[in-house]
């Protein structure tokens, strides 16, 4: 059986859905604490039954509830055959992180196992992982697991997010709509399980890497407050890589569902932002630290950390590992050799092929180390059906062949390749006996290697004696600048892989250094290191979750949106959404009512070429001003013949032109000009600087207008129109510093315009206007969306504390979008605004308006 919810999202999504297979009936595993009665069949993502997190709480304090494709467990059968053996992979991360959350906070893990579970036992599976490991297994059927594992995430995801193109077929898979609704569909698995164990009032939910990148839609249409963060533990690509991805808008929307999203470097994170900016329209914002997208009223954090190393687990390791003589043992083994250590997955993005051939140059270059310097070479097994795996594997080893044959002789071999599963045990001694770990990956997200070495060359005290049982503190690095723990290892030595001569070069420099150089460079590495450890980075994120959902439960919330579309408006409780009922309401009791709108944004869509008004928009205002009661203002930064040709038809409309330098007053032909400036001469100075931004930013111009110069930069590149503009507004102030004028920035604008020039001044003259001329306003209307705006919702905030207006005057200060304003109340786009428009226009066209007119009213 399938959910109406996962056929509503992949209908929406591609249009089709796969089969999902034969659904057996399961008991409940966790009835204690679910918070939706009825099955998870019920469990529906339909808005109708949305949550908005006020079910009770069944826990007393707060829980992590970490999601991930994996378990930290190993699991195995017993030789009877008869049992599955469960135990904690020690080596995860997910497993390791529970350091850094507080003690009494519960974590409980959902995810799914490596191994296969035959269907009759996955209930007592289950329940065993339940009650001993506090663990949730995702059990997916097998025609989804391969779509969506092998294909989309290793075929599509991991190969662009290391970027690698599909040109052609043997360079990754083409998109495949299967795969894609695949991976739909087990991430819609993994939101069930998570449903099932939630209490959203009490539980932080911590999703882990690119598998599950659109679980977050899935559980904020279930629960809109819910405290939710992700975390990338792969690199994120630029935006001219991630742009080529057909679901591309589908996945950053279902990640922005999240409150926090976690990256390990600043690139990462900055190419992410960038794609929000490209593709979505969004800014970020720095604040005391912080960065932060603002969507639909809620702020997303994002959050630079790189993950660290379990310390604890490292040195309990090496111990053991020199108990068991293993670290003698090589070192007898590699007695008067310079091993050079290199640990990495089998993987194209590895580049172990690289550092073998740099290896091979720097024999070749410095033929002293022949005979002396050793590279050790380990190969973990593959995790996936990664693309060109098979060819990866036997360029290696060709090289190794060719390289030991060219340069080794009998008793030594300059490359040891080990290709089988190494112990942590082993591991660790290779580390603790290496001069050096060399890194050669083209892209890689995090490799925790140079870590772990750096650890383990410090060595390891007993605990009961105090003694140093490993050699001196000293250790060496060579990494690729692409990958992402190289930022924070500022003592070693960054290369270009592909660069194989400068490779070579930086692998020699580093066992020729100082001894004393080198123990300068280990101790710095060492002290980032130890004290930004795996707890330390779980906690960081944790107290950025807490810190950027604080307002979570004071907010009003609720979810619009169709499909992956789908999200959440959040908003302070004093400010809502207009409306029209209330409106019309204080309309039709006003007897003298003051309407301020503005135009581009407002009553025309912002992103509209022609600027012309619809016979629609001219037939509102028209009726409005049409109403004796009404004064009816257009205020407006545009130009006056702009704004008189456009609006010419209506003739007892007043209009506000360049932010209130011109004012034409309704039946009024005449323009007034404001007596606040005159002197202009600072145009002279502007203009030039606005010229040079122009001329080197393309898709920019310049409007010039008789109190203000714009520029303009809607049609350049979003990201270089963006900083171009930081840059010309500063630039500006600087030059402009001491005239009477304002630099302010708009959207897509920045202008120059008198400082005595804005629309809040404009609409404190109209209303003192109408109170002189006996028709002081007891209702008001004002709507604008950009910046200029906010002026005029703030005298209208202050009128009635300034006497300005009445204590008894209606107020609606209506901002267009839901975003940070001084208005109290919004709405969402111009068709709103024109729908709210046309009710009070109706009303009067209607007869009980007529009568009241009639009856002698002002």
């Amino acid at each position: 059986m399938m959910s109406r919810s996962y056929t509503n999202l992949l209908d929406l999504a591609s249009g089709n859905f796969p089969v999902m297979g034969r659904e057996r009936e399961r008991r409940r595993l966790l009835p204690r604490v679910m918070t939706v009665p009825g099955s998870i069949a019920e469990l529906d993502d339909d808005q109708a039954h949305s949550v908005a997190s006020d079910n009770p709480s069944s826990l007393a304090s707060d829980r992590m509830i970490i999601v991930a494709n994996q378990l930290p467990l190993k699991a195995k059968r017993r030789q009877d055959n008869k049992a599955w053996v469960f135990s904690w992979d020690e080596d995860s991360v997910l497993s390791q992180l529970k350091d850094g959350l507080p003690e009494d906070m519960e974590v409980l893990y959902i995810g799914s196992l490596r191994v296969d579970v035959d269907p009759i036992e996955q209930d007592d599976v289950a329940q065993l992982l339940l009650d001993r490991y506090k663990c949730v297994p995702t059990f997916l059927p097998p025609n989804i697991l391969e779509k969506f594992y092998d294909g989309f995430c290793k075929k599509q995801l991991w190969s662009l997010f290391h970027y690698m193109l599909p040109f052609s077929a043997d360079n990754g898979r083409r998109f495949d709509r299967s795969m894609w609704e695949a991976y739909v569909s087990a991430n819609k698995l993994f939101s069930q399980k998570v449903i099932e164990v939630l209490n959203p009032e009490d539980d932080f939910v911590w999703i882990h890497d690119y598998h599950l990148m659109v679980l977050p839609t899935f559980l904020r249409r279930r629960f809109n407050r819910l405290r939710m963060g992700f975390f990338l533990h792969s690199p994120w690509p630029s935006s001219e890589i991630y742009r080529t991805l057909p679901v591309r808008e589908e996945i950053l929307k279902a990640l922005l569902n999240c409150d926090l999203i976690g990256f390990h470097t600043f690139d990462y994170a900055r190419h992410f932002l960038s794609c929000c900016s490209r593709m979505l329209g969004l800014e970020y914002q720095s604040k005391r630290g912080y960065i932060g997208l603002e969507y639909y009223g809620r702020t997303v954090g994002v959050k630079i950390m790189p993950v660290g190393v379990h310390m604890g687990q490292i040195e309990s390791v090496m111990k053991l590992a020199d108990k068991e003589g293993k670290v003698e043992e090589l070192r007898q083994k590699y007695e008067g050799k310079t091993v050079f250590l290199g640990v990495d997955d089998m993987d194209i993005f590895k580049g172990i092929d690289l550092k073998l051939l740099a290896m091979e140059q720097m024999l070749k270059q410095h033929p002293k180390w022949l005979g002396r310097a050793v590279l050790v070479q380990i190969a973990n097994p593959a995790r996936g059906k990664g693309i060109g795996l098979e060819e990866a594997q036997v360029e290696i080893r060709e090289s190794c062949k060719r390289i030991n044959e060219e340069y080794g002789k009998p008793g030594y071999e300059p490359i040891i390749f080990i290709d089988r599963p190494v112990s942590i045990n082993e591991k660790i001694a290779y580390y603790s006996i290496a001069e050096c770990v060399v890194v050669t990956a083209v892209r890689d997200g995090m490799n925790l290697t140079p870590y772990e070495y750096i650890v383990c060359r410090q060595g390891a005290l007993d605990t009961e004696s105090g003694t140093d049982l490993s050699g001196p503190k000293k250790s060496m690095l060579v990494v690729s600048e692409f990958i992402g723990c190289s930022p924070s290892l500022s003592g070693a030595i960054r290369v270009n892989p592909w660069n194989v001569e400068a490779t070579a070069e930086a692998m020699n420099e580093a066992i020729s250094m100082e001894e004393a150089e080198k123990q300068l460079r280990h101790e710095k590495h060492y002290k980032y290191v130890s004290t930004h450890d795996v707890a330390y980075w779980s906690r960081s994120f944790m107290q950025d979750m807490e810190r950027t959902c604080a307002e979570h439960f004071r907010r009003r919330c609720w979810g619009i949106g169709l499909g992956f579309g789908f999200r959440v408006v959040a908003l302070d409780p004093n400010f809502r959404k207009l409306s029209i009922d209330a409106i019309v309401s204080e309309y039709c009791r006003a007897k003298s009512r003051a309407i301020l709108l503005d135009y581009d944004g407002t009553v025309m869509p912002q992103n509209s070429l022609n600027k012309t008004p619809s016979a629609e928009v001219i037939s509102i205002l028209n009726r409005l001003c049409g109403d004796p009661r009404n004064t009816v203002f257009i205020v407006s930064g545009r130009g006056k013949d702009s704004l008189s040709k456009w609006l010419s038809p209506c003739r007892k409309l007043g209009i506000a032109a360049e932010h209130g330098y011109f004012l034409r007053w309704p039946q009024n032909k005449e323009w007034e000009t404001s007596n606040q400036s005159s002197e202009f001469g600072w145009k002279q100075m502007a203009e030039p600087v606005m010229s040079l931004y122009t001329e080197s930013t393309d898709g920019s111009s310049i409007e010039k207008k008789e109190s203000a110069l714009v520029w303009k930069y809607r049609d350049a590149d979003p990201g270089f129109g963006f900083a171009q503009a930081k840059e010309l507004l500063d630039h500006l102030e600087s030059v402009l510093a001491n005239e009477a004028v304002a630099v302010k920035s708009g959207q897509f604008i920045v202008e120059v315009r008198p400082q005595a020039l804005t629309k809040g001044l404009v609409a404190e003259k109209i209303f003192t206007s109408m109170a002189e001329n006996g028709k002081r306003a007891d209702f008001v209307l004002c709507i604008g969306d950009d910046r200029s705006d906010e002026d005029m919702f703030e005298i209208i905030g202050n009128a009635v504390s300034r006497n300005i207006l009445s204590s008894y005057t209606s107020i609606f200060a209506c901002t267009v979008g839901q975003k940070p304003s001084k208005a109290k109340y919004y709405l969402d786009d111009t068709t709103e605004v024109i729908t709210m428009l046309e009710s009070l226009a109706e009303f009067a066209d209607s007869p009980a308006s007529s009568e009241e007119d009639s009856d002698g009213s002002p």
